[in-house]
């Protein structure tokens, strides 16, 4: 079992956050420091860790590292270290959830604005849930552009008017969400 509290990791997910969509580094490094300091009152430090999926938030034990690298002998108890994804795929359990919201969208952009929009607005619910396991209202602007860009023409095999339409139908999926779209 970790001897991070859990209101203590949330706070380091939320700053880790913050310093990665910092506008600029000494707001960034602020951020971090503030980390540093809550995990170091728990003995704690973190890293983040890049995967093919996406990154990830490890905290664990400060005593499990020496002049920077972490040494496998000195780890007890793996229990003791916390893993939190900062992109890529989420939590399964969340996936189910985000499906539903996803899948109400495409169904109102379709009712309303027919199927070329609806067939745009589904593929974007799958590569937002599949993809980020996030729903289309959390979608970011690198995430839009990633779809538009990679995603829609690779897997949707999109038709020359879906192809045309392309920023609408985005434009009107996210729209449903808050009535915004991010900036690009």
């Amino acid at each position: 079992m970790t001897d991070l509290p859990d209101d203590a990791v949330d706070e380091v997910e939320r700053l880790t956050r913050l310093a990665r969509e910092a506008p600029d580094e000494d707001e960034a490094t602020a951020y971090r420091e503030d980390r540093a300091e809550l995990l170091g009152k728990h003995h704690y430090t973190c890293r983040i860790r890049e995967e093919d999926t996406g990154d990830v938030l490890v905290c664990h034990p400060a005593e499990w590292v020496e002049d920077g690298v972490i040494r496998p002998d000195r780890i007890e108890d793996t229990d003791r270290g916390v893993e939190v994804r900062l992109s890529g795929p989420g939590d399964a359990d969340d996936w189910d959830a985000v499906e539903e919201r996803n899948r109400r969208i495409v169904a109102e952009v379709r009712d309303e604005h027919g199927e070329v929009h609806g067939a745009t607005a589904d593929a974007l619910a799958d590569f937002m849930g599949n993809h980020y396991a996030k729903p289309i209202a959390e979608a970011t602007p690198d995430e839009l552009a990633e779809f538009r860009e990679e995603y829609f023409p690779r897997n949707t095999w999109p038709t020359d008017e879906q192809r045309s339409l392309l920023e609408d139908s985005v434009q009107l999926a996210v729209e449903k969400t808050d009535g915004r779209v991010p900036d690009q």
